[in-house]
């Protein structure tokens, strides 16, 4: 990489932590605005965030290793993730939004008890060690097939910077800083494209080049089975997981919370095209990777196709967007921790010392994050862990809570019962048959298992409790005081105005944001020896998003003091 490119890394690295930083004190007013943004993030707003904390997991090394070795299947498995979040749009995102509570864990005491509660609360809190990990690998293995840096300077780097401004921001700085990731990922994925076919000849050569089946939606190892069990999975992790439902819960109303589903599937038959074709290229020009190495196919090509400059550009932007996951992990984990485990044990602390001890378990999490991001590569690499993990793990454990969001007859033991057995099952054949009997499942019946045992389980406990005519006692109670906080987030008028100025205020640093980014990416391309005729249009149309965006809700902020004065 050239010195340039390090500077602009660090350029886009310092715009990243000032608009996080920017929102410390709309982040630390209480313990709504730190885990939930007060309950006003715009709809448009909190499904970017959804989109950005989701794809981007693995998105570029998990998912980009498999399209360079086996090319369209890539397409295949990520378009599920597109039905799926339509499915939750109509379907489970709404449903969250009126159970009207802050976290997973606050509706799983509301509905199934306090017990439960400490149960999942424990489980998906030891489980979010290994996924925060996950998260944090690939955003380090970017940064060292970039720059040929080691990996675990990477993995500390990067922890520490993501640490910083999730602990200072909460989820204003989470959702606010995804979205201007989003938005600078997506130009400069649209910049490198063309820049990537030119290395291969044009779209033609490209085709011609291919080895065979390489535009297969499935193969031997990804099969049909797979794909469907995998769309499944995504389904119930997308509608279940507990940092992703902070996205449903956040919005206004339901009906913001189904369009947040929506824009999310919207996105995601696009956005997939977008981010595996260079890879795919890259198997054209060098289709001598083996093993891990194609972890980084990705970075590889934009390294060989992106002028001086660009390649920092997007680097940080990748860096970011990856990132992404770890930030609303390590929030949802901390509010876990702070709402479902310190309050209760400590009921009387005022809200500033509840920010603290939200402040510090974020810190913590994080280190123990960077912990397991470190011993990744000990465990077989990041496709085996994200792909195995998430078979493993999502249904058990996120099926069971979002049944009992449409079920009145789940009990408490049924739930765990499910969740717990499902567990051990997947456990003993990923951990124990291998060694003691030397017998193994493939990838298709590893994730055929992790999805069908707990459905078959509910399954079999709803038509036992229909046939006994058992309604859960607790369900009664759950719905009186569902009706009971609905009542109670009725805004009045000077709540109303306060979210108007946090939207406003957000927006406003977004658009700060965008502009300084659009003027970074001209003057890259004012020097660029190539791509000119992509860069400069780009960094125009972002130069030009951002003023348009500053100065509509520099108005709406006015109208706001106007009305503050009058009243």
């Amino acid at each position: 990489m050239h010195y340039l490119d390090f500077v602009f890394i660090f350029i886009f690295t310092i715009l990243v932590l000032i608009t996080g930083v920017a929102f410390a004190k709309a982040g630390g007013k209480d313990m709504k605005s730190f885990f939930a943004a007060g309950g006003a993030v715009p709809w448009w707003m909190s499904s970017l965030s959804l989109f950005m904390g989701f794809f981007s997991a693995g998105t570029f090394v998990v998912w980009g290793s498999i399209a360079y070795g086996s090319g369209a299947v890539a397409l295949g498995i990520q378009w599920t993730m597109a039905l799926s979040g339509i499915i939750i749009g109509f379907v489970i995102a709404p449903k969250w939004r009126k159970a009207n509570t802050l976290t997973v864990a606050e509706f799983i005491t509301n509905r199934l008890g306090q017990n439960v509660q400490r149960t999942y609360t424990y489980i998906f809190l030891i489980i979010s060690l290994f996924t925060s990990g996950a998260f944090l690998y690939p955003v380090a293995k970017i940064v060292s097939v970039a720059t040929d840096f080691n990996i675990y300077y990477c993995i500390l780097i990067l922890g520490a910077i993501s640490i910083i401004y999730v602990s200072i921001g909460g989820l204003w700085a989470v959702v606010v800083t995804d979205v201007l990731q989003f938005v600078i990922l997506v130009s400069a994925v649209i910049i490198v494209l063309p820049l990537a076919f030119s290395q291969v000849g044009g779209v033609t050569e490209f085709i011609a080049n291919v080895p065979d089946g390489f535009f297969n939606l499935v193969n031997n190892e990804y099969t049909i089975w797979f794909i469907v069990a995998f769309g499944f999975y995504n389904l119930v992790f997308l509608g279940g997981n507990w940092a992703y439902v902070q996205r449903y819960t956040s919005v206004k109303t339901p009906k913001d919370a189904k369009k947040v589903g929506w824009m999310f599937g919207a996105l995601y038959v696009i956005s997939p095209v977008l981010w595996m074709l260079p890879p795919m290229i890259y198997r054209v020009y060098n289709p001598g990777l083996v093993g891990m190495e194609s972890e980084g196919a990705y970075l590889l090509m934009c390294k060989i196709a992106l002028p001086v400059g660009m390649l920092g550009m997007m680097l940080g932007g990748m860096v970011f967007a990856t990132a992404s996951s770890l930030n609303a992990t390590l929030n949802i984990s901390s509010g876990v921790f702070t709402n479902d485990i310190y309050k209760r044990l400590n009921p009387g602390k005022t809200d500033k010392q509840m920010i603290k001890v939200a402040r510090i378990s974020t810190i913590l999490f994080g280190v123990l994050a960077v912990v397991v991001a470190m011993l990744i590569p000990a465990m077989g690499g990041i496709v085996n862990v994200v792909i195995s993990l998430g078979a493993l793990t999502g249904v058990p454990l996120y099926l069971p809570i979002i049944w009992t969001l449409f079920s009145k007859r789940q009990t408490a033991k049924s739930v765990v019962t499910v969740t717990v057995f499902s567990l051990l099952v997947n456990a003993f054949f990923k951990f124990i048959t291998p060694i003691f009997f030397s017998f193994s499942l493939n990838r298709t019946e590893e994730t055929i298992l992790g999805v069908s045992l707990p459905i078959l389980l509910l399954l079999v406990f709803e038509l036992y409790f229909i046939s006994k005519r058992k309604v859960d006692p607790k369900y009664a109670t759950y719905i009186e005081h569902k009706e009971k906080q609905a009542v109670l987030q009725v805004a009045d008028e000077s709540k109303d105005a306060a979210e108007t100025k946090n939207n406003s205020y957000s927006l406003r640093v977004i658009g700060y944001a965008i502009a300084a980014s659009g003027l970074i990416i001209a003057s890259i391309g004012v020097y660029a020896a190539t791509g000119k005729y992509i860069i400069l249009p780009i960094a125009g149309l972002l130069l030009g998003l951002g003023i348009f965006i500053v100065n509509k809700n520099k108005k709406k902020i006015d109208s706001y003091v106007d009305r503050a004065i009058l009243t």
